[in-house]
């Protein structure tokens, strides 16, 4: 039997036997999704707990400062940074940049496949936010939450993969199992950590690139033009690929080779946002 078949019935029998660890949400995730549960919760309470993770903190603020949210003076502290965003959008907020905390491994090569998919992630969810900003009517923020956990589902199948030599062997046989399988498992996630109904079903819609649908674009859309534009031609899943007759490009009105740097507001707005998400 194949390695990537040998390995996929593992991650199958696992997923089937429930013994397929889900990561959770680090504690600052939870702690705030736990106080906005009050309605009487106050900008203060959010901050100090937003404090607790300085990294979190200190991109909540950037994020606050960007382009797209700067409406008078400057944000200098977290407090200030939750009143301008609001809590809602705080809590999506926190909630994707707190992904990054998960995406570590102590088996080198993990290390190094979890690394490059929070980078691909990053630039898939900087752009997804600047699309969403400027070519449709959905929340600019919740996009960019949607770029960030699009590929979530890869996390419980590189962590199983840690305790499974012949998987690590074969980097073929990894990729495979990952893309066969980590758009189920990431709509397991984000139900686990009860996302927002419309960003649940990201992951297993995003993939399909010949998805059509009633009505205007929707966050599988963005991701789906995000994905293949800062990344397509570099991904065999999608190398032969013609993007011309991606339904999603349609729907968002753009053509497939829309320029990522140079003047243009797309342009301008992706670096913009790729160097905020970026920022340590």
């Amino acid at each position: 039997m194949a390695i990537e078949d040998r390995f996929y019935r593992i991650v199958v029998d696992a997923l089937a036997h429930d013994r397929l660890t889900l990561p959770t949400l680090p504690e600052v995730a939870l702690k705030i999704r736990r106080l906005l549960q009050n309605e009487d919760v106050t900008s203060a309470q959010v901050a100090a707990e937003v404090h607790r993770d300085p990294a979190i903190a200190v991109r909540l603020i950037r994020v606050a400062n960007s382009a797209a949210m700067r409406s008078g003076r400057q944000v200098e502290n977290v407090q200030q940074a939750v009143t301008r965003l609001g809590l809602h959008y705080t809590r999506l907020l926190v909630d994707g940049l707190a992904l990054e905390q998960m995406f570590v491994a102590t088996h080198a090569e993990l290390k190094k496949r979890l690394l490059r998919a929070w980078q691909q992630s990053v630039e898939v969810a900087a752009l997804a936010q600047v699309l969403a900003a400027q070519c449709t009517l959905l929340q600019p923020e919740m996009a960019m939450l949607a770029g960030l956990v699009h590929h979530v589902g890869a996390l419980p199948i590189l962590r199983l993969a840690e305790h499974h030599a012949a998987a690590l062997e074969s980097a073929e046989a990894l990729d495979d199992v990952v893309a066969r399988l980590s758009p189920r498992i990431g709509r397991m996630v984000l139900q686990a950590w009860h996302f927002p109904p419309e960003l649940v079903d990201v992951p297993v819609l995003w993939p399909d690139m010949s998805r059509e649908h009633d009505g205007g674009p929707d966050f599988a859309d963005v991701v789906a033009v995000a994905v293949l534009r800062t990344r397509g031609a570099s991904d065999p899943q999608f190398r032969d690929l013609d993007a011309a007759t991606v339904p999603a490009f349609v729907k968002l009105d753009l053509e497939p080779d829309f320029p990522l740097s140079g003047p243009g507001s797309l342009a301008e707005g992706y670096q913009s946002s790729l160097q905020l998400l970026q920022a340590a």
